[in-house]
């Protein structure tokens, strides 16, 4: 039986495997992993834009 769940948990989801997928399969290209993510958690087209802006950003430094 399927569960109905919220869409920003749903979201959030989606990002902690796309975490674990880069880390798993660093030779794997971003683009293929979001196609991945977004078929397996059903995401929007914006949800799938969210998720790639945001593995996109390059970590802050520390402030020297």
């Amino acid at each position: 039986m399927n569960t109905i769940m919220p869409q920003g948990e749903l979201v959030r989801k989606a990002a902690a495997y796309l975490s674990e997928e880069r880390a798993r399969h660093p030779d794997k290209s971003l683009a293929t992993l979001l196609d991945e993510t977004g078929m397996r958690f059903n995401l929007t087209p914006l949800d799938a834009m969210a998720l790639e802006r945001l593995f996109q950003q390059k970590p802050c430094g520390k402030a020297d």
